[in-house]
C-alpha cells in the first residue's frame, strides 16, 4: 500500500494547456483566408507545424474541393470554396464560411 502512495503519477504525452479546439486543417484555412498568397513556410510557423505537414494539409483540402490552388507568377494563390460544408456529421450543416468567421 505504501508503494502505491509513493508512486509518481504517470506522465501524459500532452501537457495541460497544449490542445486546441480547432484542427491544423482549420488553422491552415484560417491563415490562407487572411492572406491567399501566404507562403506555406509562413503558414507552418503560424500554425506551429512543419512545412511538409502544411503541404499535406493543402493537398487534402485541394483533393476535397475546399481549396483551389493557382499560380500567380512565382507564388501560389489559394481560393477557398466558402460554400462547402464541413466534413464531420456533427458540423455538416455549417459551411467553411461560418468556420472562417472564427478567425477574423
Amino acid at each position: 500500500m505504501l508503494k502505491e502512495l509513493k508512486r509518481k503519477p504517470k506522465e501524459t504525452t500532452k501537457k495541460v494547456g497544449q490542445w486546441t479546439f480547432l484542427s491544423n486543417h482549420s488553422h491552415v484555412l484560417i491563415c490562407l483566408n487572411k492572406d491567399p498568397e501566404m507562403r506555406l513556410k509562413d503558414v507552418a510557423v503560424l500554425v506551429g507545424i512543419t512545412e511538409r505537414a502544411v503541404q499535406t494539409i493543402v493537398k487534402d483540402l485541394v483533393d476535397a474541393s475546399i481549396l483551389q490552388k493557382s499560380k500567380d507568377g512565382r507564388r501560389n494563390q489559394y481560393i477557398i470554396q466558402m460554400d462547402q460544408k464541413l466534413r464531420h456529421p456533427l458540423e455538416a450543416n455549417h459551411t467553411i464560411s461560418e468556420l472562417l468567421k472564427l478567425g477574423k
